[in-house]
């Protein structure tokens, strides 16, 4: 059976394809494309704001993916609630910052107390925002307004909707392209999560390797695959942005996601109450994919 693969905007999908790096692995594969980064459709409460995230995104099936990624906050909790299985030799990083536009006042973190920042809920620019921010405002200082999925955040962003937001990979460098400053630097961590459950561990190792021969590609000769980035960059913004003035992006590293920076993350969620607690929460041992 072929494994079902939910590529992440990023660039080493389409290098592992375009260089036959998946074949070359002995891997039977298909693309699952939908939504704006899983998330198929999105709806503004009473309060204009869009309370579901990449989170929610595991528990109703991610549109049948085999295999797709999300915030390490996230796979770790759906990991530990049984919405699929945690991969423990990889992790990928994400560059990421809470921007500002150029005309904004705001300089300094700390300039940010009260003023609302766009994060998506339950996802990777939500728990950076906490991350990033916790060290210089106070939880009363800091004020969130989730404006849903990236390319959803981008457009409130752009058209100034929100003074604030957190954008990371392709929207970041469109961001960026566009003139918005970075405040402060929330880069954060990726996992992976196995939610097929067909899927095997060989399939998965057999992708992760492919993906290991893209990113070194991607490394030693950027400017060939920037080119891959217009897939993401949502069509209203193609003609007004360059791809070959963005970064490479998201970067995988082939190191352990160990137990204890399971456990950390665990700890760190739990702190924050950001999840709604659960009767039962596998161990990692029980949410490792195995």
């Amino acid at each position: 059976m072929a494994l079902k693969i939910m590529p992440h905007g990023r660039l080493q999908e389409w290098v592992a394809e375009e260089k036959g790096f998946f074949t070359a692995e002995g891997l039977d594969y298909s693309f699952i494309i939908t939504g704006d980064y899983g998330l198929i459709s999105v709806r503004r409460d009473e309060a204009g704001e869009i309370k579901t995230g990449a989170f929610e995104t595991f528990g109703a099936g991610r549109s049948g993916a085999d295999v797709s990624c999300a915030c390490h906050w996230a796979t770790n909790a759906a990991a530990r609630e049984g919405s699929g299985q945690l991969v423990t030799t990889a992790y990928s990083v994400a560059p990421c910052a809470i921007v500002v536009p150029p005309e904004s006042p705001v300089r300094r973190p700390e300039d940010l107390a009260g003023v609302p920042i766009g994060v998506g809920y339950h996802s990777g620019s939500h728990f950076a925002a906490l991350q990033a921010l916790e060290p210089v405002l106070t939880p009363d200082e800091l004020t969130l307004t989730f404006q849903g999925p990236p390319n959803e955040r981008l457009d409130a962003l752009l058209e100034r909707q929100v003074p604030a937001a957190v954008t990371w990979g392709v929207p970041l460098y469109i961001a960026q392209a566009f003139g918005f400053r970075t405040v402060v630097d929330s880069t954060f961590m990726i996992g992976f999560l196995v939610t097929g459950r067909e899927a095997t561990k060989a399939d998965v190792e057999k992708y992760l390797a492919a993906l290991k021969r893209a990113q070194m590609e991607i490394d030693l000769h950027p400017e060939l695959y920037k080119h891959y980035h217009l897939r993401t960059v949502p069509e209203k913004y193609r003609e007004q942005v360059d791809v070959r003035a963005f970064g490479t992006g998201e970067r995988i590293v082939f190191l352990p996601y160990p137990r204890e920076v399971f456990t950390q993350t665990q700890e760190w969620t739990e702190a924050h109450r950001l999840f709604d607690a659960v009767s039962a929460q596998a161990g990692y041992d029980e949410a490792a994919l195995t």
